[in-house]
């Protein structure tokens, strides 16, 4: 590199290794903060705010409607960036009606039903888990989305509780508040200026539990997720499956700002992209110093668009070609001062110019890639004539960058647009984002961050003031929480492991069914009951309605010595026929007739002789002693 593009930014200079290859202390010394939004559908019957029934999927389609988008005024007679960002779009959106999941409610032709009663038990019930202070009243606020999710350009949601808690290991990990909510539609396909949703999903009832960024390494937030996850589980009033939770991770480094990743269906991928955000903020800070080092600032960048359409005619770019074909316009934007920074990785495989190339996907709806050229690029998109032309026509230094789009003439001026305001971005540092997990553990520009002004209130529907009789009793059905229940496994001599895992596992229950018969004997207790009820192949699922008298039977003879835990150990039969197998006396019998003759012949020796035979088939089936009974009464 030239000396005039010596890059002095040690950030730059010294970029960070993959994921794993950095140690907790170097997240402490970065600054690292992470925080969670889990959101998590409810078991109910219907939905939130319609008598429409919840969970019905389907692929079908009865109706299809279209609708364009519009901002609204807050409160306060503001416009949210993120609702102008979309609105910028200019998306046309069209709906999939399917008449047994939908009503005029989702369409905003009806007003709503009151809130569903049974969601706001739930919701609150999980907040008072959280410990969180539960709100004397409901109120219902209106979030504006113009992403075209949900049909009526806005939310309904409420907050149940604020300022909650949760232990983590030796401290506790903060909740900002639980909020109930409904679904949004689910994503079909989104092309060009046409994004369609299907909308069976939508109005489902649905929670949102934030924490504070009390996290500090990417393994901190995984775990904290997998708290909260076990922790509604517990009441058996959320859904399972695919798409029945969703996680949005908060992140942010010294000197960088919050960012929030959506779209993380797999807790297992928190880690990874916590890691590569940091890595992106990271490089841009650095690039931010080195702009200043430069004297680029945001109000020395102009929107400089110059139209080549005609050099480019002449360009074989395949591409390009295309376009030009359709009628397309070709611009080109010059970044002065921007010279070797647009190739600086701030992902595994993602290089700065793809910010600006996610804008113009995004906002400009220029979404057939590759959507623009830069003449920084190491394989060249055009010949160096042409080039030469383009640094020429917008009267730049030649080692001046270039960045070239192409599409229709109102979509490459939004790019163009789009370009500057990311150049200017970058003088700061990090802009404020919503971003879209990807499948690799990267990520990439979703939306502008939505800020207060997306918020405003209901008028449709009066608070609901909850009564302390009805708080009493959600608060009498609470289930244990997981951690409650570990310590109380670890009060009995369970191991911690095991009681970790017992203490989120469908058998819990059924261990404190069967541990009333932990004192009658010495070889089983409460540890070798939570192995065996965690680990061993039993005929079917350790609960109490469908295995209880099959496992208290097991007990019995566990306690009684006719079988040893072991015993249990992969037995794929009904269950009289897996335990009449246990027992192994008919094996035993049949063995007998199988024992050399040339042995001892009597006393102790034949017995130990005839012990070592049968127990090589008896071994981890029958107790030892209870073989040893056996030999004795079969020997004369």
């Amino acid at each position: 590199m030239a000396k005039h593009l010596e890059i002095h930014d040690t950030w730059l200079s010294n970029p960070l290794g993959s994921y794993g290859s950095l140690s907790n202390d170097e997240y402490t010394d970065l600054g690292l903060k992470v925080g969670l939004e889990i959101h998590q559908q409810l078991l109910t019957e219907r939905k939130l705010f319609c008598r429409c029934p919840a969970g019905r999927y389907s692929k079908k389609h009865n109706a299809e409607i279209l609708r364009h988008m519009r901002p609204t005024l807050s409160e306060m007679g503001e416009y949210d960036g993120t609702a102008l960002m979309e609105f910028k779009t200019n998306k046309e959106i069209i709906y999939l009606l399917n008449n047994d999941s939908v009503c005029t409610y989702e369409m905003d032709d009806a007003p709503p039903f009151e809130l569903n009663p049974d969601a706001l038990d739930q919701a609150t019930a999980i907040a008072m888990l959280l410990e969180c202070k539960i709100v004397g009243e409901i109120h219902i606020a209106r979030k504006q989305y113009l992403d075209g999710s949900i049909p009526t350009g806005f939310q309904r949601t409420t907050i149940v509780g604020v300022d909650g808690a949760i232990p983590f290991r030796n401290r506790k990990i903060r909740i900002r508040q639980l909020g109930l909510e409904e679904d949004s539609c689910r994503e079909v396909s989104d092309k060009g200026h046409l994004r369609t949703y299907r909308t069976d999903r939508l109005g489902m009832p649905l929670i949102e539990t934030v924490t504070e960024p009390d996290m500090r390494t990417p393994e901190e937030a995984v775990a904290v997720g997998q708290i909260l996850r076990r922790l509604v589980r517990t009441t058996n009033s959320v859904r399972t499956g695919s798409g029945a939770a969703r996680q949005d991770v908060n992140v942010s480094i010294t000197g960088g700002t919050r960012i929030e990743i959506k779209g993380v269906h797999s807790l297992r991928a928190i880690p990874r992209l916590v890691h590569n955000e940091v890595l992106r903020q990271r490089t841009l800070l650095g690039i931010r110093g080195e702009l200043e080092r430069r004297g680029v600032k945001p109000d020395g960048i102009k929107d400089n668009f110059v139209n080549v359409t005609t050099i480019m005619k002449s360009s074989d770019y395949q591409s390009l070609q295309n376009a030009l074909a359709e009628g397309a316009t070709v611009m080109a934007v010059p970044l002065a001062g921007f010279d070797g920074l647009l190739g600086l990785f701030t992902q595994p495989r993602t290089t700065f110019l793809k910010e600006f190339a996610d804008r113009i996907r995004v906002i400009a709806c220029l979404d057939d890639l590759p959507n623009l050229a830069s003449s920084t690029d190491i394989v060249p998109t055009f010949s160096s004539s042409q080039w030469h032309k383009i640094v020429k026509i917008c009267g730049v230094p030649s080692e001046t960058p270039i960045l070239v789009v192409w599409g229709a003439e109102k979509d490459v001026h939004t790019a163009c647009q789009e370009i500057t305001i990311r150049a200017r971005e970058a003088c700061v540092g990090v802009p404020s984002e919503t971003r879209q997990a990807q499948e690799d553990g990267t990520n990439g520009f979703e939306r502008i961050l939505p800020g207060p002004d997306r918020m405003y209130p209901d008028t449709d529907l009066p608070p609901i003031q909850l009564a302390d009789e009805r708080m009493a009793k959600i608060a009498a059905e609470l289930p244990e929480t997981p951690w409650a229940r570990q310590a109380k496994l670890c009060d009995i001599g369970v191991g911690a492991d095991l009681a970790e895992r017992l203490s989120r596992h469908q058998a819990y229950d059924l261990f404190w069914h069967l541990a009333k018969r932990l004192d009658e004997g010495v070889i089983f207790n409460p540890n070798s009951l939570a192995s065996l009820l965690l680990d061993r192949s039993c005929p079917q699922q350790p609960n109490l309605e469908a295995a209880g008298a099959w496992w208290e039977e097991i007990v019995d003879r566990i306690v009684g010595g006719k079988i040893i835990p072991e015993g249990v150990w992969n037995s794929n039969h009904e269950p009289k026929t897996a335990i009449d197998e246990m027992t192994g006396r008919k094996l035993f019998e049949a063995m007998l007739a199988e024992i050399p003759k040339d042995g001892p012949a009597d006393g102790r020796r034949r017995e130990d002789f005839v012990m070592g035979h049968v127990m090589r088939k008896l071994r981890g089936k029958v107790s030892g002693r209870t073989v040893r009974s056996w030999v004795k009464e079969a020997l004369p």
